[in-house]
């Protein structure tokens, strides 16, 4: 039995035990938040340790003492702007695969409708309908399942370049907030289908996710990406469609019970007209509704930019969007008080979010114990912070991102609600923990039986079946007939069905599957160049007690207990069979690794 699967057994029988200690990590919360400035010369490494851990992702002990030497107006000052801690890789913008054309533009709402509109044009997708041959519509079906393959792909890729800028910018702060605005504003791929799209509201959201929060939910109530998902394209004059009404006041800047149905009937009305075409939003005059509104108790001919100003006039949206950023970046617990004062906070700075966070990270609270190391990191945070702390310059390809994220609860453009992930003791079971664990597995221990998902996609079975059937030589018919059918009278209506069918889907899937995988640019599937032994024979670490003390203050928010600690002192002596280090040793390294995974699944390696 392998080490990896040994380590993995044992794990999951911890994972209920490491669970119930998170009850106890987590029970801790701020009675009274203190708001006011912190004094400079309470200012400690730790402070400066918490700043880099909440505003980013984490940091080496080198940055962290660089940023403690700024003292706190400087740090946090650098922390908002850009420069407190130094770039790893120069930044790239993102590299397109080239997998769209405008044939592409604008894509169906399902197969359905392709299908069914190019019997009638005789054409779909930029392909005319094959005359005198059997499946005439298949090559257009085909590149209908083709774009949905090739933009998941493509996403993936995207997700990765954004990992990438997470770990090696020099502004982790504006990357945590874009961050924390994808969350907020959750658009999903798997509606918008179209990378680009996703891509776009993206960079939106890293441009201005600093600047003033009503700016930024008016570009991104006419971005297309939004668009798309909350249906704005189908809402028009003559039938408004309530969606981005009701989600613009729930989800983005009221909450639920601060509006009423009115509200959403007549709000729905002046956000009619907003379209979307290709990559730009565009209003169409025909079909928005001129007439008068009474909204939120105002009345008059309003459109879109007067509902979203006069959802900014209400009290309750600076109370709404300073407490789900203080949910994000402080702590969970938002009594409403508190609540009340930040509100005021974020409306007094006209609600600029950068004057809100200098507020919040200068202040006691922030760096109070009830505070420090009381946050469950979520997935992404989790990995992109432990890769910086190794000091890595990208993220690995084995294991792969997207998939560890998605196993841990958080896959990047594929939030699983309208409202986001839920974040807190929800990133937490024993499941979730596992995962957990096993992300630091697979990077310290590489899985040699890696298969890279964006070359092997998740087929469903079928799909597959239809490869392995055609490779034997099977007709079409019998290629994609569902699995287990075979014979009879089902037999013989499949080559019948065969000789006049339009299309066949299964193989449309199959060949969308193909031409994706032979367009779409592969990630880069390295595997990180860990060196336990070097990292800590660069800072003269010569004893197991001096190798845990070391590690605990690198890569731990919190400290670790008296017995703990001496647990972990006991079993890397074990793992080296001495209570020393001795670099040139074998099986040095292995054991570190060992160790190195046994120490970061702790429940509080997940906190911070």
């Amino acid at each position: 039995m392998s080490l990896q699967l040994i380590l993995r057994i044992w794990f999951r029988h911890l994972s209920l035990a490491l669970l119930l200690a998170f009850v106890a990590l987590g029970s801790a919360r701020p009675a009274n938040f203190d708001l006011s400035p912190l004094n400079k010369n309470d200012w400690t490494l730790g402070h400066a340790k918490h700043l880099l851990e909440r505003a980013g992702f984490g940091a080496t002990y080198q940055e962290i003492n660089r940023v403690y030497r700024l003292g706190p107006e400087q740090a946090v000052h650098l922390i908002l702007t850009g420069g407190a801690v130094e770039r790893l890789a120069p930044f790239k913008e993102f590299e397109h695969s080239g997998i769209f054309d405008h044939s592409l533009d604008p894509f169906p709402p399902s197969r359905p409708a392709l299908t069914a509109a190019a019997k009638i044009s005789g054409e779909g997708l930029g392909i005319k309908v094959r005359e005198g041959v059997n499946r005439p519509l298949q090559p257009i079906v085909n590149k209908f399942f083709y774009w949905l393959r090739a933009s998941r792909l493509e996403t993936d890729r995207v997700v990765y370049w954004w990992a990438n800028e997470m770990l090696a910018t020099d502004h982790p702060l504006k990357e945590k907030i874009a961050l924390f605005w994808h969350g907020h504003f959750a658009v999903n791929e798997d509606k918008v289908r179209d990378y680009r799209k996703m891509l776009g509201m993206l960079n939106l959201l890293r441009k201005h996710g600093l600047g003033s929060a009503e700016n930024l939910v008016n570009f991104v109530a006419k971005d297309p990406a939004m668009l798309v998902f909350l249906d704005a394209g189908v809402n028009t004059k003559n039938a408004p469609n309530e969606n981005f009404a009701r989600e613009i006041m729930e989800m983005f800047t009221l909450g639920d019970g601060k509006y009423s149905e009115r509200d959403v009937r007549e709000g729905a009305r002046a956000f009619t007209g907003w379209e979307v075409e290709g990559l730009n939003f565009n209003f169409a005059s025909t079909n928005h509704d001129n007439g008068k509104k009474t909204f939120l108790n105002e009345t008059g001919s309003f459109g879109g930019e007067d509902i979203i100003e006069i959802i900014f006039e209400q009290n309750e949206c600076g109370d709404f969007i300073a407490s789900k950023l203080f949910t994000f970046f402080v702590t969970e617990n938002v009594p409403p008080l508190l609540r009340s004062d930040l509100g005021e906070i974020l409306r007094a700075a006209d609600y600029d979010v950068s004057k809100f966070l200098h507020t919040i990270f200068l202040s006691e609270g922030f760096y109070s114990e009830e505070v420090v190391g009381q946050r469950i990191k979520g997935p992404v945070e989790l990995m992109v912070s432990t890769y910086r702390k190794l000091n890595l310059s990208k993220v690995p390809g084995n294991p792969d991102f997207n998939t560890s994220s998605e196993l841990m609860g958080q896959r990047l453009m594929h939030p699983p609600t309208v409202a986001g992930w839920a974040g807190g003791k929800s990133w937490i079971n024993p499941s979730l923990l596992f995962e957990r664990n096993n992300f630091v597995l697979e990077l310290v221990f590489p899985d040699i039986g890696f298969i890279p998902p964006d070359r092997a996609p998740p087929f469903i079975r079928e799909v597959t079946n239809v490869q392995n059937r055609l490779r034997e030589g099977l007709p079409v018919s019998s290629a994609t007939a569902p699995t287990g059918i075979a014979g009879g009278m089902m037999a013989e209506s499949n080559k019948n069905a065969d000789r006049d069918e339009d299309f066949n889907t299964r193989l449309g899937s199959m060949r969308g599957w193909q031409m994706a995988l032979e367009r779409v640019k592969p990630i880069d599937r390295h595997v990180s160049s860990l060196d336990l032994s070097d990292y800590l024979q660069k800072q003269n670490v010569n004893t197991v007690v001096d190798a845990v003390n070391t590690l605990e203050r690198d890569f731990f928010s919190l400290r670790l207990g008296k017995e703990q600690r001496n647990k972990l002192i006991a079993y890397l002596t074990s793992l080296l069979g001495s209570d020393r280090l001795n670099y040139r040793a074998n099986n040095s390294e292995s054991a570190l690794r060992e160790f190195f995974h046994k120490m970061l699944s702790l429940p509080e390696y997940q906190m911070g």
